[in-house]
């Protein structure tokens, strides 16, 4: 019996579907952090799908013009953070009002956007730093229908395929 490894079981050629807060992304593009690997090479390899959505968008497009390692980066800088965001994403538009109903309210409203997309976009993990969203992972009496957790995490359960 295969091990159980928190993934989802969509058959051998499976897609992973994620969404990346805005901090996991700035680890990616900005810093990059190595807690991201797996998820880069997943990407790579075209075994992990990252969505977006306008609001998700535009609140990374802000992120990026923040004092970042002490100083804002150059505009041209940040556009190109952006490309490559953008580049590497499926951009969906979804509708958060009726994804709203059926989630529970996060302690940030900033963050809820993204627990909106996850299940809009039928996402199999939320991956996240962030402490309010971060809550979600240990709700066991209010399960999401996707798993929430951090970078780290992500990669000790998903490890693709070469």
């Amino acid at each position: 019996m295969p091990a159980d490894t928190g993934l989802p079981v969509k058959g051998q050629d499976a897609v992973v579907r994620l969404v990346l807060d805005t901090n996991v992304w700035l680890d990616w593009l900005v810093f990059a952090d190595a807690s991201v690997q797996a998820i880069r090479a997943g990407v790579q390899a075209r075994r992990i799908e990252i969505v977006m959505n306008p609001p998700c968008r535009d609140e990374l497009e802000r992120a990026l013009g923040y004092s970042l390692r002490g100083a804002v980066a150059p505009a041209d800088v940040q556009a190109l953070w952006m490309v490559e965001a953008l580049g590497m994403v499926r951009q969906i538009k979804v509708n958060g009002a009726s994804a709203a109903t059926r989630l529970p309210r996060c302690h940030d409203p900033d963050d809820q956007k993204f627990l909106e997309l996850a299940l809009d976009a039928s996402a199999d993990f939320l991956v996240t730093r962030d402490k309010a969203l971060l809550v979600f992972a240990r709700r066991r009496f209010q399960p999401l229908p996707f798993r929430v957790m951090t970078p780290l995490q992500f990669s000790e359960v998903h490890t693709p395929s070469a």
